[in-house]
């Protein structure tokens, strides 16, 4: 069994996917240390020699990766899951958790971090949050699709780690 973290950027993914390996003993992947590892560069640098279209290629393609992996949960990037082909493989081969935050939430994780987020390198802090907000517009039709739907920041792990120990039985 996979379970594929969904959501946007600082959502805490990686975190929680951490800590539900830990309470439920699956292996844990998270899509973006997986790139920089493999290709040795770090995403930004990557975005700004390449761009976005050669990163989504290569995401994909990590993505599809993960089809021989069992029971492990995956924390895919912000975009991953936003586009037609990758939603559909995310639904087909595990379950999916929407990990849901306001804008203002995110913005403000994202205040302290946005030099290493490529997509937000240019864009001035107080345009954050309508940036965030215009993001979301696109992308939760497509995070919106996952199998379950979790409000954060997630402080109690304990409800997130029950469902996964629920699906695993």
């Amino acid at each position: 069994m996979k379970i594929y973290l969904v959501g946007y950027m600082a959502s805490g993914k990686s975190k929680l996917g951490k800590e539900l390996s830990g309470m439920t003993g699956f292996k844990f992947v998270d899509l973006d240390e997986v790139f920089e590892e493999r290709y040795r560069i770090g995403i930004v640098d990557f975005f700004d020699k390449y761009g976005d279209t050669a990163f989504r290629q290569i995401e994909h393609q990590l993505l599809l990766e993960t089809e021989f992996l069992d029971d492990t949960i995956i924390a895919t990037g912000g975009g991953t899951p936003c586009s037609e082909e990758n939603i559909r493989f995310i639904k087909k081969h595990g379950v999916s958790i929407y990990i849901r935050m306001d804008v203002a939430d995110l913005a403000n994780r994202l205040k302290s971090v946005k030099r290493k987020r490529p997509l937000l390198k240019n864009v001035p802090v107080e345009e954050l949050e309508q940036f965030i907000r215009n993001q979301l517009e696109e992308r939760e039709p497509y995070y919106l699709q996952a199998d379950h739907i979790f409000d954060g920041p997630v402080d109690d792990l304990e409800p997130l780690a029950n469902l996964i120990k629920g699906l695993i039985r």
